[in-house]
């Protein structure tokens, strides 16, 4: 299903680039500016089962976006420039913003070199269980399970399933029947489920926030770079929507808090876990403006457009997708045309 969702659309980008649709819709749809949505950035690795592929661009991908928007002459700016252009409605030239979430290594070791290169802000938002090195990176730790064995054995429901590992199509079959169903389970569900995987067959689950995020000592070096502004992501990277209010609060402000004593330094910026419409809504929205927070980013697709300074807090971003790493496509994602189309041609979602 995810396979044929990829495909649909990969068409679709392919389609508006072929036909040159996206230079019709530009003006309309291109907005004000966007803010980019990123993981990873490192190397192309050439394991055959990669079902967090998407979460990953190359160093070469994010150089060839940011040639593109010079050459576009869009400003890449940071968080707060663009905040200051929201509030102030300065909208004389069109931006783009950078926004890396969870806090990984590879944004340093990766990312930072090619901002570098460019003179380009960044914003990277940090869960604090992940820099604590006690967080659940539930997706990364399913995914060494499954590399790890030939069939995964577990109750669903009830029943005993047991899922094809063999190859690398049943891996991802696996992963995605997994991924999909953990999604709508409790957050206390996903971790236990996950913990009794792990321990079936041999994966230490404990050791992968160290081995993947960056810890206190190396966020607070990573800081001190001028293109950087580090955002907040919660405490452990939950799904705000399933937690009682005082509990969603308590994430947004106590993850805050802890990045300011740690790092010595105002946070005003925030971005959703998960941050689809099921995961962050008027709610949340209003929870994030309780908690302090200047902005905050969904993973909703969109534009930014005049109007998104009437919700500072509900802000959308355009996905820099590993599975669309093609030059191609950049003049399409900038267009604002793909997510026009998605949206239904809609300019603002925030409710």
């Amino acid at each position: 299903m995810k396979q044929f969702r990829n495909n649909v659309i990969r068409a679709g980008l392919e389609a508006l680039y072929v036909t040159r649709a996206h230079y019709l819709l530009r003006p309309i749809f291109a907005g004000v500016g966007g803010i980019f949505m990123l993981h990873h950035v490192r190397p192309p690795r050439e394991a055959g089962f990669q079902p967090n592929q998407h979460l990953e661009i190359t160093p070469e991908f994010l150089r060839a976006t940011l040639t593109h928007l010079r050459a576009c002459g869009i400003d890449v700016v940071s968080v707060d420039e663009m905040h200051r252009r929201l509030v102030e409605r300065d909208f004389g030239r069109r931006f783009a913003c950078f926004t890396f979430d969870d806090g990984y290594r590879d944004n340093r070791d990766f990312a930072l070199p090619v901002m570098r290169e460019f003179d380009a802000p960044f914003t990277v938002y940090v869960a604090t269980d992940f820099a604590q090195g006690t967080g659940r990176l539930w997706w990364v730790a399913m995914q060494k399970v499954i590399a790890s064995a030939d069939s995964i054995e577990l109750d669903i429901a009830g029943a005993a399933v047991r899922l094809d590992a063999g190859t690398d199509e049943a891996k991802q079959s696996a992963f995605d029947r997994l991924h999909d169903w953990m999604r709508g389970l409790p957050e206390q569900a996903v971790r236990e489920v996950v913990t009794a995987l792990c321990g079936r067959y041999g994966v230490d689950e404990n050791a992968i926030a160290g081995e993947l995020c960056m810890p206190w000592d190396e966020l607070r070096l990573f800081a001190d770079d001028p293109l950087v502004t580090i955002g907040a992501h919660t405490i452990s990277h939950c799904n705000l929507a399933r937690q009682a209010e005082h509990a969603a609060l308590d994430e947004l402000a106590t993850s805050r808090a802890r990045i300011e004593a740690e790092l010595q330094r105002p946070v005003r910026h925030f971005a959703y876990p998960y941050g689809d419409r099921m995961a962050a809504g008027p709610r949340e929205f209003a929870l994030a403006r309780a908690a302090g927070f200047k902005t905050a980013v969904t993973t909703r697709p969109g534009m930014i457009f005049p109007g998104c300074a009437d919700h500072l807090t509900a802000l959308p971003r355009v996905s820099l997708n590993g599975n669309y790493q093609d030059r191609r496509i950049l003049p399409v994602l900038t267009s604002g045309a793909a997510t026009a189309m998605w949206n239904g041609f809609r300019r603002i979602d925030a409710a």
